[in-house]
């Protein structure tokens, strides 16, 4: 079976890796990076300098796997294939694409003939060697067909067929949802430990927690790696959150479907607050306590 890759960052080089390592299946890669492309080549996989080199690589019926950032990116990339495919190929959105477009994908693909599967994929930098948990999206017929590709990336049991279009992406919006809030509580947690009176060592503290504790968990063993190299200061890191789009759609579905999710949704606000230098509402506040109690303020820029 041959699979086409478009996008070898960090997660779609390490899938690639992952195929040609463990299995048979062919692989023709394209990225706009040639370089990526010749690291693959190295590798096994037959090298492709644009989408048409791509498909004209593969053999009826096509099967084609996307994996570049959600959004436009992904969009413009599937436009393209639609164009450049033919009735009974197959796409695959790997991406962190919003579970509305990914329905919307499926309607359209099927318009052409085409079959789309949406795959929710986590597993980050570890997956080349632990496996990447899929979560997979489309028809039966579909996901049957990609069965060969799952069966390699994912470990065992790593891999669902969720449902129909958009559940895949669905299901991993909700899964990072769950993340914003697990890593928020272990912020809170290792924060309160830190500020403590107590010399403690959270190294050996999150260590230790993963022995037979409740909280135990994957996230926590990375806790303690975070530690090793950090120290307990973790001096090097500056508090900085990013996100990257599920945990406000998860919010944001919530909201739509009224189910009360505070604790997700928190988090996210959080997230917020630690890109902020100065909080401009603590501002406000702190000048009203000023102008109706007269508390005192504290002057200046805060640098």
């Amino acid at each position: 079976m041959q699979v086409g890759f478009v996008g070898l960052g960090r997660m779609g080089a390490n899938m690639v890796r992952r195929i040609l390592r463990d299995s048979e299946l062919e692989v023709v890669a394209y990225d706009r990076g040639a370089e990526r492309v010749g690291e693959m080549a190295a590798l096994g996989a037959s090298g492709a300098g644009s989408l048409e080199d791509l498909v004209a690589g593969l053999d009826a019926p096509r099967h084609v796997w996307v994996m570049v950032p959600a959004g436009a990116p992904t969009q413009e990339t599937i436009a393209a294939l639609h164009e450049l495919l033919a009735p009974g190929d197959l796409i695959v959105d790997g991406g962190n694409s919003r579970f509305v477009d990914s329905k919307e994908n499926h309607a359209r693909a099927a318009g052409r003939g085409i079959e789309f599967v949406d795959a929710g994929v986590s597993g980050g930098i570890w997956g080349l060697d632990v496996g990447y948990c899929t979560m997979v999206g489309g028809t039966p017929e579909g996901v049957a067909r990609l069965a060969p590709v799952l069966d390699v990336l994912a470990p065992p049991d790593g891999w669902l067929h969720v449902g129909a279009g958009g559940a895949g992406h669905y299901v991993k919006m909700v899964h990072n949802g769950i993340e914003y809030a697990m890593l928020q509580a272990y912020g809170e947690g290792f924060e309160l430990l830190h500020a403590s009176d107590y010399d403690l060592d959270l190294e050996a503290v999150s260590h230790l927690w993963n022995q037979g504790s409740v909280v135990r968990s994957w996230l926590l063993e990375l806790t303690e790696r975070a530690y090793a190299d950090g120290g307990s200061d973790l001096a090097d890191v500056r508090g900085y959150v990013e996100d990257s789009g599920e945990g406000r759609w998860t919010v944001l579905d919530a909201i739509e479907k009224s189910v009360p999710a505070p604790v997700i949704t928190l988090s996210l606000m959080q997230r917020f607050a630690s890109r902020q230098h100065e909080s401009y509402g603590a501002k406000v506040i702190a000048a009203l306590r000023n102008q109706f109690g007269g508390h005192a303020v504290r002057r200046g820029s805060g640098d």
